[in-house]
């Protein structure tokens, strides 16, 4: 389970990584219809970063495939977008009037949260897409189908598997999403304890994308709350209370995500902080400007789901202070500065600028608890684990004058090197799996006491590593795919 894990983090670390572009994107047409409420260049702009924000789930599917699949083969991606198309196509309102003769009102309002913003469904069709590829890839089928065998297969199952997903979903997901819905009218009654409940299962569902059932029930008008269009219009709004299951994000968001985000920084290995920097930077910035948290949340909601779950906690928590003290602030988009700057413009708005003195504590807050936790639990965050973000340019420096004699050879010169290494890893029928990374080959072996590293180490490797009884890297330096496709190359030969 936990290189599972440790495989799927490293995964999502692709779409993560362009997360920050499109918060960017809308917080600068945020800012530009700050000024000027009709601007065409301003729309233009946040419409770019909204539609990446939009398809977050399909770029998990492949992030998900790329990475679980034994190799990094375009058949797997194309399996995982046939997979999104397939479970969200079917499922989507459009469809599923068709197919039951029912008009659009009449169907259950869970099925709107099948778009491409599901992030769950996108994981799921992701590790089907890659189970597909590793199982079939390879299939030979008889010669009367043989056109479909091998790769050709791979979406074809991919679309099957998909389709039973599809089946299921149509079945369960009402329930589960009625029940949310049911849960949140529920806790309305709690007050600022109601408002903790509300913050914590926000924050934990929104890997499903089920947490806008429950934003539904209190920032509009399911329930007679309506916090958004209160807040904003002032019609029925009360001072100190509208705004109370909006408020609590902002100290979250401006300085939680910022703080956590420094605090897996500083825990990062000094050789891999530049990369892992890049990341948090981007991130801490489209969190404090424009409150889109997800570049940093899915950087460490998977491989250190103990860090997600406290910050669900301190979510909840932020929210129940501000509602006891009657701190309130609303946003249009999210709980990020511009927004902020906007509200304090609003008369329903109660002691603002208080949710910036929380959010001062908040910031100490989750930067002492997330550093903390990640060294107590020694937890797997970006730039700590073996297989996160790696750093090139440190990691070359240290190359030795073999591997550099061997970098200076022609591709096909590395036939000789790439056998002695598949010979050091014990043999053919000892990898089950490769990838490489910008310097390292990664490998899924059958049992690593059979690894010779001197041997591998001879032929012009840097050095080896392992981790566990089946998980290896090779070290070899910026040529290393030059490498990677020799060894594949006679992996594949009989």
């Amino acid at each position: 389970m936990y290189n599972f894990l440790q495989r799927l983090g490293r995964s999502l670390m692709l779409p993560v990584a362009v997360l920050p572009a499109a918060a960017i994107l809308i917080g600068i047409g945020n800012a530009i219809k700050a000024f000027q409420a009709n601007s065409i260049i301003g729309q233009f702009i946040f419409n770019c970063g909204i539609v990446i924000m939009e398809n977050l789930g399909i770029l998990f599917a492949i992030g998900v495939a790329l990475g679980m699949a034994k190799k990094n083969d375009g058949a797997v991606t194309l399996a995982a977008v046939v997979g999104f198309f397939v479970v969200t196509g079917v499922l989507s309102p459009e469809k599923l009037t068709e197919v039951l003769h029912i008009k659009e009102s009449s169907l259950n309002e869970a099925f709107t949260a099948m778009n491409g913003q599901n992030v769950f469904v996108g994981l799921i069709v992701g590790l089907i897409a890659a189970y597909s590829y590793n199982k079939f890839s390879s299939t030979e089928l008889p010669t009367a189908l043989s056109f479909f065998s091998g790769k050709r297969l791979v979406p074809i199952m991919t679309a099957l598997f998909s389709s039973i997903l599809a089946i299921i979903f149509f079945f369960v997901w009402p329930f589960v999403y009625d029940a949310i819905v049911a849960f949140g009218k529920w806790i309305i009654n709690f007050g600022p304890f109601g408002a903790f409940l509300y913050g914590f299962f926000n924050r934990l569902l929104i890997p499903t994308g089920l947490h806008h059932a429950l934003n539904s029930v209190f920032w509009f008008n399911l329930a007679g709350i309506d916090d958004v269009a209160k807040f904003q219009t002032g019609h029925g709004a009360v001072k100190g209370i509208t705004g109370r299951y909006m408020a609590g994000f902002f100290p979250v968001m401006m300085f939680g995500i910022p703080a956590a985000a420094l605090a897996m920084y500083h825990t990062a290995k000094t050789t891999q902080k530049k990369r892992v920097a890049g990341l948090m930077l981007a991130g801490s910035i489209s969190a404090f400007f424009v409150g889109v948290t997800e570049p940093i949340e899915f950087a460490f909601m998977f491989v250190a789901p103990m860090l997600f779950v406290i910050h669900a906690l301190l979510t909840g928590l932020s929210l129940m202070i501000a509602a006891i003290f009657h701190w309130t602030a609303g946003f249009a988009f999210s709980a990020g500065l511009i927004d902020f700057v906007l509200s304090l413009l609003n008369p329903v708005a109660n002691h603002p600028m208080m949710l910036m003195v929380q959010g001062v504590v908040f910031f100490i807050i989750y930067y002492v608890v997330f550093r903390a936790v990640i060294q107590i639990f020694n937890l797997n965050t970006p730039g700590r684990g073996e297989d996160e973000i790696g750093d090139p340019v440190v990691e070359t420096a240290s190359t030795s004058s073999m591997e550099k004699e061997n970098l200076q050879r022609e591709p096909r010169k590395y036939e000789s090197m790439s056998a002695q290494i598949i010979d050091g890893l014990g043999g053919k029928e000892n990898i089950t799996s490769l990838t490489n990374c910008a310097t390292r080959l990664r490998l899924e072996v059958e049992d690593a006491h059979k690894l010779d590293k001197n041997k591998i180490t001879q032929a012009g490797a840097v050095g080896v590593t392992t981790s566990g009884q089946h998980n290896v890297q090779v070290i070899i330096g910026t040529q290393v795919q030059q490498v990677a496709d020799e060894v594949e190359q006679q992996l594949e030969q009989q």
